[in-house]
């Protein structure tokens, strides 16, 4: 069991039978989606190529080929919401704020202390000066045919981060945090009354949706979405000598 409370299981499979049984399975399936950690595969990919350069007699069975890696059916994985923090208001009055918001955003008061948790695509929950919000876009405030403009992500970046709040790149900017859903709404009102400006709570992203972006050789925006079951890091080392 691992600080965090998650009990991990593993099974030693060792018998040749086994294995090669396990490789026909696998052989069948035609692709798999890179659905978190693609910046780690991306690295082990680098450093397999550099010591391949470095290694004047590669066969290509050498540890340095390969990266660990878990593979789940899209059924048991679960997408949670990933939400977002923001520790400034860029100059803006929340009378003003308010207002350039409900430009492409329907807005109602929520008066649940609990917080408002999103119940379907399009739709966020904001918490400001004390208040939770239910915030709906509007039509005509994003591109219905664009899979990745249409990301609940990259509407609220398009239309309230970037425009309203001077978050140009999420990815750099460190104004703004992001919160795991596992961590709950709680979360996000205690960060602003601590002092933090405002907050907002994601409705997740689709398995169905991460697919269709990856089938059109597009990209997620940045952090799109949070995994579980999430594995713990440094639970399993692989050695590169």
């Amino acid at each position: 069991e691992t600080e965090d409370g998650i009990k991990h299981i593993f099974w030693k499979i060792d018998q040749q039978n086994d294995i090669e049984k396990i490789l026909s399975i696998f052989s069948d399936i035609d692709f798999l989606y890179v659905a978190d950690g693609h910046h780690r595969s991306a690295s082990g990919t680098k450093v397999g190529q550099t010591r391949r350069e470095l290694n004047p007699n590669h066969t290509g069975e050498e540890e340095y080929n390969y990266f660990l890696s878990v593979i789940f059916p899209d059924n048991q994985l679960y997408i949670m919401d990933y939400n977002r923090v923001v520790k400034d208001m860029h100059g803006n009055s929340v009378e003003d704020f308010l207002k350039k918001v409900s430009e492409n955003f329907d807005i109602q008061v929520y008066s649940n202390s609990e917080g408002y948790r999103p119940t379907k695509l399009h739709n966020f929950g904001m918490y400001l000066d004390g208040t939770w919000y239910n915030l709906t876009a509007k039509d005509g405030s994003f591109d219905k045919n664009d899979p990745v403009r249409s990301l609940d992500v990259a509407i609220l970046q398009d239309n309230l981060l970037n425009p309203i709040l001077g978050i140009g790149d999420p990815r750099k900017d460190k104004r703004i945090d992001f919160v795991g859903g596992i961590r709950g709404l709680e979360e996000l009102s205690k960060r602003v009354d601590e002092g933090e400006a405002v907050a907002f709570s994601m409705f997740p992203t689709s398995i169905e949706q991460l697919m269709a972006i990856a089938d059109a050789d597009e990209v997620m925006p940045p952090k799109s979405t949070w995994f579980e079951p999430k594995l713990r890091s440094g639970v399993i080392t692989h050695l590169l000598d």
